[in-house]
């Protein structure tokens, strides 16, 4: 089913949340962090793992694993 307007606006919304911005910029920060430590490179398709939530500790998967955790 496609989604409706409404349903992007939420998304906008949400997404320019302060919390939301918050966890965005540490998840980025995160993955520069990993990216000068030479566990990831750009387009090697690894996603930065957030083991103990968004301030914890990372460990580097491969995006499909990492996207396939419930």
């Amino acid at each position: 089913m496609a989604k409706r307007h409404d349903d992007y606006k939420y998304d906008l919304i949400y997404e320019a949340s302060e919390e939301q911005k918050h966890r965005r910029a540490a998840r980025n920060k995160a993955r520069r962090q990993a990216l000068r430590e030479g566990k990831v490179h750009k387009g090697d398709s690894n996603d930065v793992h957030h083991i103990e939530g968004i301030e914890g500790a990372i460990k580097v998967i491969s995006r499909s694993r990492n996207r396939s955790i419930k």
